[in-house]
């Protein structure tokens, strides 16, 4: 087991909305969650502002020097941005590695990424990362001499051949990761032909997406007390308690401040979103900064450009954690809305409610049509048949007149494999 120490550096003039002390928790259950890791201990520096060097003041950087030496620790998480010249002072002071908030969180990605696209969109991610940190903190090394004796100019720094070996190797990782991305829009497309509506559970990490998942599939997704226990998206046909079928999605958790390599890495992961009929925002309703978790999750939402026009419920889940009196309370704001439901995955309790919003969200609405399709689209008439949507039909000289009834989301599907065919 490695001994580590996180840190939370509390500036001053940081734009930071969380309390320190929460934000310092968060930190450590992201250390608990990578394997091999023994927090020794934790705390909050409080700064007047970032050292440009060391990120923390020398007397500071000497008091926590003493600390690790005392305590023994070989892995130092900051929690926040480190720039690479203050990593490599700090590790140089301490004699341990460092690791900050982005470090942190790759490595925990790169433990828990099973299928392909995963592990794809991990190193792609962790290369631009080490790609910032090669440019900026190796430009100390010598450059190299090219040719034979002195009668060659100067060749290139090792930096920058490192650049350009990675620079390669993203490019390569980017095909690869465009076949991937190729292979589940078809599945998406063979998805639209399937009349099921699709729900994506979204939500902060940790908040029990995963097992209001498992409560309605019977799968075994890992579901722990532990941020980002689920990475890779799963997808399963359920038939909720009221008796409507859904294709149900479960998605990679929020946080707030995910590293920017990972939101670019993982966009096509979270598109999944954009394809839902409906989004389930699963909040932790017992945690100190729910509200804050709740914005964070609604700005990443918002950066996927998942607008107004998708319907949305919350469940405040974790509610068997609560006390009585506040569970109260909580109960009558959730019931002066419509799209709010006070109730527990873990226990069952309230998710009646969710699900009969669920489904009357869901049943769309059904209206009258008139099409005229061609001869040559054969393949158009036989999925309205498939569907069985066609009430009567006319033939005429240049083909067929269809009276059909069906939902938008029906005519949306057929416009697509229209277009397509």
């Amino acid at each position: 087991m490695t001994r580590a120490l996180v840190l939370h550096p509390d500036i001053r003039t940081s734009p930071d909305p969380r309390e320190a002390d929460n934000a310092l928790a968060e930190a450590v259950a992201l250390a608990h969650a990578l394997p091999g890791l023994e927090v020794v201990d934790s705390m909050v520096v409080r700064l007047p502002k970032a050292h440009a060097g060391k990120l923390f003041g020398s007397g500071k950087v000497t008091e926590l020097g003493e600390a690790i030496k005392a305590a023994e620790i070989e892995l130092v998480l900051v929690d926040g941005p480190v720039t690479p010249v203050q990593q490599r002072n700090l590790e140089r002071a301490w004699d341990v590695k460092l690791l900050d908030r982005t470090g942190l969180i790759l490595e925990i990605f790169a433990d828990r990424a099973r299928t392909r696209e995963g592990v794809l969109q991990v190193e792609l991610a962790a290369l631009s990362y080490q790609r910032t940190r090669l440019v900026r903190a190796w430009t100390h090394l010598e450059r190299q001499r090219g040719g034979l004796g002195f009668v060659g100019g100067p060749g290139e720094t090792q930096i920058e051949a490192d650049r350009r070996a990675i620079d390669t190797q993203m490019v390569r990782l980017r095909r690869q990761l465009a076949k991937v991305a190729r292979t589940r829009e078809l599945h998406r497309a063979a998805r639209r032909k399937v009349p099921y509506p699709i729900v994506a559970l979204v939500g902060y990490t940790n908040a029990g997406k995963s097992t209001l998942f498992n409560r309605l599939t019977g799968a075994e997704v890992l579901a722990k007390d532990m941020l980002f226990a689920t990475l890779d998206p799963t997808m399963r046909a359920v038939t909720l308690p009221t008796g409507k079928d859904v294709i149900l999605s479960d998605t990679v958790g929020f946080i707030s401040d995910l590293p920017t390599q990972l939101v670019a890495a993982f966009r096509a992961t979270l598109e999944e979103v954009l394809e839902a009929d409906l989004i389930v925002h699963v909040r932790d309703i017992a945690h100190l900064e729910t509200e804050e978790q709740a914005r964070n999750v609604r700005d990443i939402l918002s950066d996927l450009g998942v607008g107004a026009e998708t319907p949305l419920v919350e469940l405040w889940n974790k509610a068997d954690l609560l006390p009585d009196e506040q569970r109260t309370a909580l109960e009558t704001r959730a019931s002066a809305r419509a799209d709010i439901y006070l109730g527990s995955a873990i226990t069952g309790q309230g998710l009646e409610g969710l699900f009969a919003a669920m489904t009357a969200q869901l049943d769309d609405v059904r209206h009258r049509a008139e099409i005229t399709l061609g001869f040559a689209e054969g393949r158009a008439r036989a999925w309205l048949y498939a569907q069985a949507l066609v009430e009567h039909e006319v033939e005429l000289a240049e083909g067929y007149c269809l009276h059909v009834y069906w939902t938008d989301r029906q005519r949306d599907q057929f416009a697509s494999l229209r277009k397509s065919g």
